[in-house]
C-alpha cells in the first residue's frame, strides 16, 4: 500500500468557478484520488478556497459585504458546490485559516534566518481619489501587448501577459474608476528566488517523468530574458496575513500583509493540519504527510494545476520551502493542463462567459459533466466545449453505450428469470475471448490512470463498455433463450457481471451512476484484482433489482436551449 498526497490548486474565494477551472485541477485530482483509493492506497487529498489579496478585496466590496463575511459565505458555497460534483476532499480548507497564518510566517521567518528575503524599497502606484496604494490587480487598463481594454496589472487575461502595472496603457483604479494615480516610494519584503535558480534548475532536471507543458513552463521562466527574478512577497493591503517573523513583529513592515501568491502554495501543508484538527487528530498525523524527517519521506506527493498557476508550483513555493531548509516534502509529480475553452472563445470569470459549476448542476447530475470533462481533458492541447459534443458525448457514451448495455441486460433477466442471477449452462469460447480482452484492457486502463493519462484512460474505460454491448450482440440471448435456455441463462449471468465490473471501474469517472448500480446488484466495490473471479462474483441465485434508467439522452431541442441560454455573459 503507498501513501499519496493529492493536491489541487485552490480556487480564488472571488466567485463561483466554471467547468474550465474545474476541469483544470479539481476534477482530474478528485479522479485520480478515487482510483488510489480503490486499489487500496492510503490518500490524502486537499483542497481550499484562497481567499486573500485583491480578488476578495473587490468581489466583496461589489456585495457590500465585510471582506471576512463575503469569504466565509463563498467558502461555503465553493465546498457545497464541491460536493455536488462529488469531490472527494478530506479537508476543504481556507487559506485564511490561523494554521495557514501561523504556517506562512514560519516560513517567512525561516527565509529570513537563511538570507532568501530582502527588504527592496520600491515604487507602486498610489490613488489620490483611493488615498491608498493599489496593488496590481486594483489596477486595469489597456494590455501593451494585445489591446484588450480590461487588462488588470499583474496579467492580461485575454492573452496572459505578464505584466507590471506600470506597463498598461491609460491606467485607472479598479476601486474608483479614478485615473488621478501617481508613483509612490513603499518598503516590501522580497522572496530571493535568483538565488535557489541553479537548485531550482537541477530539481526540475531531475523529474524526467513530468509532463512537457509543466517542465517547459517552468524552464522558460527559469531561462528566458533575464532568467528568475527575485518577487515581492508582501503587500499595502487590509486583509491578508500580517506580515511577522515568525512570531516575532518585523520592523518596518506595519500594516502589511503577505501577497497572496506566497501564502496560497502555503495552504496546502495548512490545510492538512486544518483537516487533522477538524478531525480530533494529534499534530503528529499531518505531519508524517509532509515532513520528511516525521514519515513523509515514502509519500508521493502530485498536484494537479491549470498552466497558468506552474510557475509558482514549479519555482516559488519549492523555493519557499528549499530557502525554509527545514525537510518539508517537495512535490514528486505536477500534472497540468491546458485551457478548455468554450464555443468558440475562452471561459472567463470576469466577464461571466461560459457554463459555471452551480449552471451545469441545475441542468443535468454531475456523472454527465464528470464524463464529457474528464473524457476531453485538456492534457496536450487546449480543448474546446461545444454543446453539440457535450450532446453527441452524453448520448452516444453514456446513453446509448453504457446505460443502454446496463438495461438491456437487467430488463430481459427480470422478464426471463426474475430479478436472480440465473443459473445454468457454462462459458464458453466467446466468453474467453472477451475476459481475455477485458484483461489487457483493464491493465491499459490501470497503466493510464497510474500515469494520470486521463483523455486513454477513458478511452480505455470506454471501449472496455463497448465490449460488452458487442458481445452481447453476437451473443444474442433473445434468440438463445428460444432454443438453448441454460445458454442464454450463463450469457445472462456473465452480462451480469460485468454490469458490476463496469461500475467498479466506471466510478473514479462517474461516481453516482456507480453507486446507483452497486446499490442494484447488491455487491460490494472491491477492484478486479483477478479478472475471472469478478466475472463470476455474482453467482447463481444473487437477488438484484433492475436499476432505473443510468443516463437519459439530451435532445435537440434542450441543446439549443442551453446554447442560446448561454451565449452571452452571465448576469
Amino acid at each position: 500500500m503507498a501513501r499519496i498526497l493529492i493536491t489541487s490548486a485552490i480556487p480564488y474565494i472571488n466567485g463561483i468557478k466554471h467547468l474550465g477551472n474545474l476541469v483544470g485541477s479539481q476534477l482530474p485530482a478528485d479522479l485520480y484520488a478515487r482510483y488510489m483509493r480503490a486499489r487500496g492506497h492510503e490518500v490524502l487529498f486537499l483542497c481550499a478556497t484562497d481567499e486573500h489579496g485583491t480578488p476578495a478585496e473587490l468581489a466583496a466590496a461589489k456585495t457590500g459585504e465585510p471582506v471576512a463575511e463575503y469569504c466565509a459565505r463563498m467558502h461555503g458555497v465553493q465546498a457545497e458546490l464541491a460536493r455536488g460534483f462529488r469531490l472527494s476532499f478530506d479537508h476543504f480548507g481556507r487559506s485564511s485559516s490561523p494554521q495557514n497564518h501561523r504556517l506562512t510566517q514560519y516560513f517567512a521567518g525561516r527565509l529570513a534566518e537563511n538570507g532568501y528575503i530582502e527588504e527592496v524599497t520600491e515604487k507602486q502606484i498610489y490613488s489620490n481619489a483611493d488615498k491608498r496604494f493599489l496593488p496590481d490587480r486594483y489596477i486595469e487598463g489597456t494590455c501593451p501587448n494585445c489591446g484588450y481594454d480590461k487588462a488588470r496589472g499583474d496579467q492580461c487575461e485575454n492573452c496572459t501577459k505578464q505584466l507590471d502595472p506600470t506597463d498598461l496603457i491609460e491606467p485607472r483604479s479598479a476601486i474608483s474608476g479614478s485615473t488621478d494615480l501617481e508613483v509612490r516610494e513603499t518598503k516590501h519584503l522580497y522572496l530571493r528566488q535568483s538565488l535557489m535558480k541553479d537548485e531550482l534548475a537541477a530539481w526540475i532536471d531531475s523529474k524526467t517523468d513530468w509532463p512537457i507543458l509543466t517542465t517547459s513552463i517552468a524552464r522558460k521562466w527559469l531561462n528566458d530574458g533575464d532568467g528568475l527574478q527575485d518577487r515581492g512577497i508582501t503587500r499595502d493591503l487590509d486583509w491578508g496575513i500580517p506580515v511577522k517573523r515568525g512570531e516575532e513583529d518585523w520592523p518596518g513592515m506595519e500594516g502589511k500583509v503577505f501577497y497572496v501568491w506566497f501564502d496560497a502554495p502555503i495552504e496546502y501543508i495548512a490545510a492538512a493540519a486544518e483537516w487533522a484538527e477538524a478531525q480530533g487528530r494529534p499534530d503528529a498525523d499531518w505531519r508524517r504527510w509532509w515532513r520528511t524527517d516525521e514519515g513523509a519521506a515514502d509519500v508521493r506527493y502530485v498536484q494537479f494545476m491549470g498552466k497558468d498557476n506552474v510557475p509558482f508550483h514549479t519555482l516559488s513555493f519549492p523555493a519557499t520551502i528549499m530557502g525554509s531548509r527545514d525537510p518539508w516534502k517537495l512535490v514528486d509529480y505536477i500534472k497540468s493542463f491546458n485551457y478548455l475553452n468554450y464555443d468558440g472563445g475562452q471561459f472567463s470569470t470576469s466577464q461571466g462567459r461560459g457554463v459555471f459549476m452551480d449552471q451545469a448542476l441545475a441542468i443535468l447530475p454531475s456523472d454527465y459533466w464528470r464524463w464529457w470533462l474528464l473524457s476531453h481533458a485538456p492534457e496536450h492541447s487546449d480543448s474546446e466545449f461545444t454543446w453539440e459534443n457535450f450532446q453527441a458525448s452524453v448520448n452516444k457514451d453514456l446513453a446509448d453505450v453504457l446505460g443502454n448495455f446496463v438495461s438491456r441486460v437487467t430488463k430481459f433477466c427480470r422478464a426471463k428469470f426474475g430479478e436472480v442471477v440465473p443459473e445454468g449452462g457454462s462459458p464458453g469460447d466467446r466468453e474467453t475471448e472477451l475476459t481475455d480482452e477485458l484483461y489487457i484492457r483493464l491493465r491499459a486502463y490501470q497503466a493510464h490512470m497510474e500515469a494520470i493519462e486521463i483523455r486513454k484512460a477513458a478511452g480505455e474505460l470506454r471501449a472496455i463498455w463497448v465490449a460488452g454491448n458487442e458481445y452481447l450482440q453476437a451473443a444474442a440471448p433473445w434468440t438463445a433463450i428460444k432454443t438453448e435456455p441454460e445458454t442464454a441463462a450463463m450469457q445472462i449471468r456473465f452480462s451480469l457481471n460485468l454490469i458490476r465490473l463496469y461500475a467498479v471501474l466506471s466510478a473514479p469517472f462517474i461516481p453516482d451512476a456507480s453507486a446507483a448500480l452497486l446499490k442494484a446488484l447488491d455487491s460490494g466495490d472491491d477492484w478486479p484484482e483477478d479478472l475471472p473471479a469478478a466475472l463470476n462474483r455474482l453467482a447463481p441465485g444473487h437477488a438484484f433489482a433492475t436499476p432505473d434508467i443510468l443516463f437519459r439522452k439530451i435532445t435537440d431541442e434542450e441543446r439549443e436551449g442551453w446554447q442560446a441560454q448561454f451565449a452571452g455573459a452571465r448576469h
